[in-house]
């Protein structure tokens, strides 16, 4: 009996052992820090606020007409770029521009979804575009008094185009973008 139960129990007590189980499902926990807000000191004709968590404006990149501003933020790894443009009789073909540029993005985007925006007190009018699935930018969006200013924005992610990886901060820098249409002043 004492060859027969300590075998046996010996099997119990070696096959008990760490057993394989399926792991549960993980899901990607992401916390930004609550939104901050300070005014955007550029040499431009507008002013506009930032989320304190961008790096500061460094420079403005000029050509005749257009003004470069790169909004960078590097813990998210994305950056909101700016472009400005004077109006000189072609809002038409200005706002073409940037209906197309989003447009562009159909090919890989699952929808496409547009938000006016109007603030007739400050004279400033736009549209923001929310790109969903594997496109190259998140978010885009234009703002204009209609007669002497354009604004013009985009968001990119500095990796390949992955929208479940990227959705918590392309929703997350989405807001940023809402308070810079929010926020914009004419400097006339």
């Amino acid at each position: 009996m004492k060859r027969i139960v300590i075998p046996v129990l010996s099997l119990f007590l070696l096959g008990c052992g760490n057993d394989t189980l399926p792991k549960p499902k993980g899901y990607l926990r992401l916390e930004y820090p609550k939104a901050v807000y300070e005014n955007a000191i550029i040499p431009l004709p507008f002013s506009f606020e930032k989320n304190k968590i961008a790096a500061p404006i460094k420079s403005v990149k000029s050509t005749k007409n257009t003004n470069g501003i790169n909004i960078n933020y590097p813990s998210l790894k994305a950056t909101i770029y700016l472009t400005y443009k004077d109006v000189n009789n072609n809002i038409d073909s200005l706002l073409r521009d940037a209906q197309n540029l989003t447009q562009k993005h159909t090919i890989k985007a699952d929808a496409i979804s547009h938000n006016s925006f109007e603030n007739s007190e400050s004279k400033v009018y736009g549209m923001l575009y929310e790109i969903d699935g594997d496109a190259a930018s998140q978010s885009q969006f234009y703002v204009t008094d209609s007669t002497k200013h354009f604004l013009s924005g985009s968001l990119y992610f500095y990796a390949k185009p992955n929208y479940d990886s990227i959705y918590p901060a392309a929703e997350y820098l989405e807001k940023d973008i809402k308070r810079i249409m929010e926020t914009v002043r004419w400097k006339d």
